[in-house]
């Protein structure tokens, strides 16, 4: 997901530039534009106000603001979550492999050191 962001108020653009660091991009690359004024004719448009119909109403969190995001990314562009979750469950698989096979060599090591800390307290 690419996200500009075309705020007027200084405040929120440069808040919204420091929650979206990682999603930043210009806005004929991006694939959802955040303004705080109301668009009309943009599809790609995010509008964030304290008005009722706006995508995100003010105040708002970062998680709030990445959830509301998500949601509208997947409104304009369904096909793409799809391959993108694959993608992540293949990524995540061979990250929990990884992570299992350094916590049983953890295990391991740990079960050698209390033996060891044993037959040493037991030889005394």
């Amino acid at each position: 997901m690419k996200v500009a962001v075309e705020c007027q108020s200084p405040l929120l653009q440069k808040s919204l530039e420091l929650f979206l660091a990682k999603y930043l991009s210009s806005s004929k690359k991006s694939d959802i534009i955040i303004r705080d004024e109301e668009c009309l004719n943009e599809r790609r448009c995010f509008y964030i106000s304290t008005k009722e119909g706006a995508d995100l109403l003010k105040p708002f969190s970062k998680s709030q603001l990445i959830l509301a995001l998500e949601k509208k990314y997947n409104e304009l562009y369904p096909e793409s979550t799809n391959i993108q979750s694959e993608d992540e469950n293949t990524s995540e698989r061979m990250n929990f492999e990884v992570l299992e096979k350094r916590i049983e060599l953890l295990t391991k090591e740990y079960q050698k050191n209390i033996l060891r800390a044993v037959k040493a307290f037991y030889e005394k």
